[in-house]
C-alpha cells in the first residue's frame, strides 16, 4: 500500500517574537534565505519560513486576540517546536484516511501558510506531536 503521506515540508516553532527568532538562524547558521513575515488572521498567527536546502522552519508568532498558539506559548514562554507538516496529495482524501483509521482530525480543511489546504491531526495520536497535513504545492 502506497503511503498516505510525502515528504516533510516544514518543522513548526511557535516563538514570542519572529524577529528575535530568525537572529540564530542568520548569526550562528549564516543562513540568508528567510521570508519576510506575514500574517495569516484565519489561523491566528504570524509566521516566516527559514528555507533549508532539505526543507523550511516556519517560525510562528501569535497574531490577533484568539491566537491558538498562545496557550502553547505560556507552557513555553521561550518558544519551542509546535508541528511537523508533512505533503499528502489530496488532502480530502487523507482526511477521510486518518479519521477512517481513527485518528482524531482538528477541524476541516483550511488554507495554511504555503497557500494550499491544510489539517491538523491531534498530538494524542502521534506520541504528543501535533501533525500537519498539506497539500503539495504546485511549486
Amino acid at each position: 500500500m502506497k503511503n498516505i503521506i510525502g515528504r516533510l515540508n516544514h518543522v513548526g516553532i511557535a516563538v514570542p517574537s519572529i524577529k528575535a527568532a530568525v537572529i540564530p538562524y542568520r548569526k550562528i547558521f549564516g543562513i540568508k534565505d528567510i521570508t519576510r513575515p506575514r500574517t495569516l488572521p484565519a489561523q491566528g498567527v504570524r509566521f516566516c519560513f527559514v528555507n533549508l536546502p532539505t526543507g523550511q522552519i516556519e517560525l510562528i508568532e501569535p497574531y490577533g486576540d484568539n491566537s491558538p498558539i498562545e496557550n502553547f506559548l505560556k507552557k513555553h514562554p521561550k518558544g519551542a517546536q509546535h508541528h511537523m507538516c508533512f505533503e499528502v496529495e489530496d488532502i480530502y482524501a487523507a482526511k477521510a484516511h486518518m479519521e477512517k483509521k481513527g485518528a482524531k482530525v482538528l477541524g476541516e480543511p483550511r488554507i495554511g501558510a504555503h497557500g494550499t489546504k491544510v489539517i491538523f491531526l491531534h498530538p494524542k495520536d502521534f506520541t504528543g506531536t501535533l501533525i500537519e497535513l498539506m497539500e503539495t504545492p504546485e511549486h
